[in-house]
């Protein structure tokens, strides 16, 4: 193989306030320019005054004058959004404190209840010494949250008190914004419809595929010879015939007798299928020698979304992990939806070994896949479950791993393990299991063990 290759749901008030008709429009600076699949609107947030001066009811905010620093934004009108995240300078910085949102919906013109945004204080990102931290500014990063299209916005970021011996409460990070990102419209698909479009729709004309640009090119080509370039899906294939998928995986230096042990092809929609925006992430991919172990998250961005705007929520994270983050590409390999529709993730090849920032310290030699939605204290649906037992099965099996089994990586740094630590993994392992962090939830974690028994079965183990 290839060495490395440049190439909470929120806490109710008792009732919604109501707010001036007119809001306070700021003044919007955009992070990037505005493409046809999505914009971001980056505000700084600003020190907030006594409490008498905000809008009561924030849920669990310290109303004394001598509370721990706040910053923030009053309500205020904005641009429309769906996803909200809150992004500062360093990223080596870690946010002690509670970050709670309201926003108004632009389908009711209503105001949601306060909702906790989840920190992530560095969990989701790069390895210190990867490619990816030398490419761009790494900023340090909230948790994204989905909140459906909305055009007004209210933000609370307190810092944690001090500990009862000194007093002395935590700072906030310098250069804090809130990230509202707009998914856009999905791309029509190339050819998605198969229909000859010859003149007046006569049947005798050539099919329309519109122009595709060099990302597009270049991310599709890498799913060769899985599906035709341009496509928006990869079809599922029977046991049998994924074989073929592990020999072209391992660039030929396995026959079909050597890897008796891989489980059925799902069906996997590719980027261009959610309307992934190529040109927003850096050009090229960096693969990885191998895929060892697969570290199974949550997206933490809530459970409010309906599975057909599920590719939207992928455009929005992506978005996020890119132009807000800072991150070369999206961050995981692949992205399980509630209904269980299996998406690819970072560009680079289904089946190949393609490094992606989703546990810091593991990211070399393994795979990142999130289960969009949070699951602390609600539970995964079975399908979702079931098909990250079926993607395991198969990508797993490409590379000759047992998802019963145990593995060892290397720590490329972090919280829990130094760099240079050999540490023994389960081959599907829970994003906790790598870093100190409550990802992939309480509920999906729980899962984990059945999802091993039900991926080796796939492969056919006994």
């Amino acid at each position: 193989m290839r060495g490395f290759l440049a190439s909470s749901i929120g806490v109710a008030t008792a009732a919604v306030l109501a707010l001036p008709l007119a809001l306070p429009t700021p003044a919007l600076a955009e992070t990037a320019p505005v493409a046809p699949a999505g914009s971001t609107q980056s505000l700084p947030l600003v020190p907030l005054g006594p409490a008498a001066t905000r809008t009561p009811g924030v849920p669990g905010m310290n109303a004394s004058p001598a509370r721990p620093e706040t910053q923030g934004l009053t309500a205020r009108e904005v641009k429309t959004f769906s996803l909200v995240g809150v992004v500062w300078d360093d990223a080596a910085t870690e946010l002690h404190g509670r970050v709670q949102v309201r926003t108004r919906s632009t389908r009711t013109a209503t105001w949601s209840d306060w909702q906790d945004v989840e920190t992530h204080n560095g969990e989701h990102a790069a390895d210190p010494d990867a490619a990816e931290r030398g490419s761009r500014r790494i900023r340090g990063a909230t948790a994204p949250l989905w909140v459906g299209e909305s055009d007004g916005v209210e933000i609370r970021v307190q810092a944690e008190p001090g500990a009862p011996t000194t007093r002395t409460p935590s700072r906030l990070p310098t250069g804090m914004r809130i990230e509202l990102v707009d998914p856009g419209e999905e791309t029509p698909a190339a050819g998605s419809d198969g229909k000859n479009t010859g003149p007046e729709g006569d049947g005798k004309g050539e099919v329309a595929v519109p122009a595709m640009t060099m990302e597009m090119a270049e991310s599709s080509s890498a799913n060769l010879p899985h599906a035709s370039l341009g496509a928006n899906e990869i079809t599922a294939l029977d046991k049998a015939d994924s074989t073929a998928d592990a020999i072209f995986a391992s660039d030929g230096g396995l026959t079909a007798a050597a890897a008796p042990f891989i489980g059925p092809r799902p069906r996997i929609v590719t980027r261009k299928g959610w309307g992934a925006d190529e040109g927003l992430r850096e050009s090229g991919f960096v693969y990885t020698s191998t895929v060892k172990a697969a570290f199974v998250h949550h997206s933490a961005s809530g459970n409010n979304y309906a599975c057909k705007d599920a590719p939207a929520v992928l455009r929005s994270l992506y978005r996020y992990h890119v132009i807000s983050s800072g991150w070369r590409d999206f961050g995981y390999n692949f992205a399980v939806d509630k209904c269980g529709t299996v998406y690819e993730g970072r560009a680079g090849g289904v089946s190949k070994a393609v490094l992606g920032a989703h546990t810091m310290g593991f990211n070399t030699n393994s795979m990142g896949v999130a289960v969009l939605g949070t699951f602390t204290s609600s539970a995964p649906p079975a399908v979702a479950v079931d098909a990250v037992a079926r993607l395991t099965a198969w990508k797993l099996g490409l590379f000759g791993r047992d998802p019963r089994a145990k593995t060892t990586l290397t720590s490329g740094g972090g919280n829990r393990f130094p760099k240079g630590k050999l540490v023994s993994m389960n081959v599907i392992s829970g994003h906790r299991d790598g870093f100190a962090t409550q990802c992939p939830g309480t509920k999906l974690y729980g899962k984990l063990g059945t999802t091993r028994t039900a991926s080796a079965k796939l492969q056919g183990r006994p």
